[in-house]
């Protein structure tokens, strides 16, 4: 078989080879590592936003009531348990009186001796008032007959000095008697500190509300002021809630926030800002802050469950704005990717606030109305060829 010339094989080959590395390069060119890159792009506008503040916190009761006895003494007995609903002015439990109960009564009995001794005073001072009316009486009369020459010196003398010795126990009935009037009211207040004593060993709770500890049993040695019962009023609770200082500018009672409980995700809760507490955490540099429910939830989250709060802050003046995905750090500097006249850089920038939607403001770099890249395939440079497309690079429409 004779073949054909070598110059008409290379032909061939050659024709065959062409298409296809024409068809390799248009691939890759295409669909390949040297493929225009697919971004999305957006224009930069000038609005107002309205920045959001971000914070956890933890469920806290606003009013918290920790009942304990007043002395130290032993814990006789505890009536209620965590969890249990109590109202106002219900006994929660009680502290072993010793022997107070025996004082109350030996300091009644105080009183009452106390009474007899006012009444005995009261008869002294009566007879010593008798005594000296009628000295009085005989003093004057006697007085009379002197100067009618009946009696004679010397018996007028003996009245008038029984008339004195009867003002002078006079006197000291009346001392007596006011003796036995402040012996009275000191056994009388006695009595009443004991009896108030004795009511304080009665643990009352003040207001209706929930039992959230319970921290002592029967037999327990408790102090002065050593809380038993711990009680809060569940109607009103808040969220003990820091913010980042760098952020926290203009936040202020009164703002609308979000709460976002832990246990009930995907339900927020519409809340505001009560106050913003006058001490910050100099060691975590936080702000503090008190968020309370607009609407209490039907079923009350426990105390100390983590929340997430958001606080919408007041709206700032217009300025050029861009999503939050189109910003990149690059070299540690951060920016956008920018579009001028189809060719592709990376602008630096400096930001502002941010705000619920992703739109972040920009203070320098950019102005309304320059095309900015949101989303890439893959990391860019300067020399990136790209293709503008519609939505966002590798998400089906």
């Amino acid at each position: 078989m004779k073949l054909p010339p070598l110059k008409s094989r290379t032909a061939a080959l050659l024709a065959v080879l062409v298409p296809l590395l024409g068809v390799f390069i248009y691939v890759l060119l295409r669909s390949g590592p040297l493929a225009p890159i697919p971004v999305t792009v957006a224009n930069v506008e000038k609005r107002s936003i309205a920045p959001a503040l971000f914070g956890i916190g933890t469920v806290a009761a606003r009013y918290t009531y920790k009942i304990g006895p007043t002395v130290a003494g032993r814990v006789q007995r505890v009536d209620v348990d965590v969890g249990d609903k109590v109202r106002a002015g219900q006994m929660l439990g009680e502290i072993e009186p010793v022997d107070l109960d025996q004082r109350i009564l030996a300091q009644a009995a105080a009183v009452r001796r106390a009474d007899s001794s006012l009444l005995a005073a009261q008869a002294q001072l009566r007879d010593a008032s008798a005594r000296w009316s009628f000295a009085d009486k005989q003093a004057q009369r006697y007085e009379k007959l002197l100067q009618a020459r009946s009696v004679s010196e010397e018996a007028v003398a003996m009245k008038r000095q029984e008339l004195r010795v009867a003002e002078a126990v006079l006197a000291s009935a009346r001392a007596e008697l006011e003796v036995a009037r402040q012996e009275r009211v000191r056994n009388e207040a006695d009595s009443a500190g004991l009896i108030e004593q004795r009511s304080n060993l009665r643990l009352v709770t003040p207001v209706d509300g929930l039992v959230v500890a319970r921290n002592a049993d029967p037999g327990t040695t408790v102090v002065a002021g050593q809380s038993v019962v711990e009680i809060i009023d569940p109607v009103a609770l808040w969220i003990d809630v820091r913010f980042d200082q760098l952020s926290a500018g203009g936040l202020r009672a009164g703002l609308p926030a979000q709460i976002q409980l832990r246990s009930r995700s995907g339900q927020q809760q519409r809340a505001h800002v009560l106050r913003v507490e006058p001490l910050a955490d100099a060691v975590t540099e936080e702000t503090l802050a008190k968020v309370v429910f607009d609407t209490l939830p039907e079923i009350l989250p426990p105390l100390g469950e983590l929340a997430e709060v958001t606080v919408a802050l007041p709206a700032l003046p217009a300025a050029p704005v861009v999503p939050n995905a189109a910003i990149r750090r690059v070299d540690g500097q951060l920016g956008v990717w920018l579009l001028d006249d189809g060719d592709l850089r990376f602008a630096p920038i400096k930001i502002g606030a941010t705000d619920l939607d992703g739109g972040v403001q920009v203070r320098e770099g950019l102005t309304a109305g320059d095309q900015v890249v949101v989303h890439s395939r893959r990391p860019l440079s300067a020399r990136s060829r790209i293709k503008v497309v519609e939505g966002r690079p590798g998400v089906a429409l």
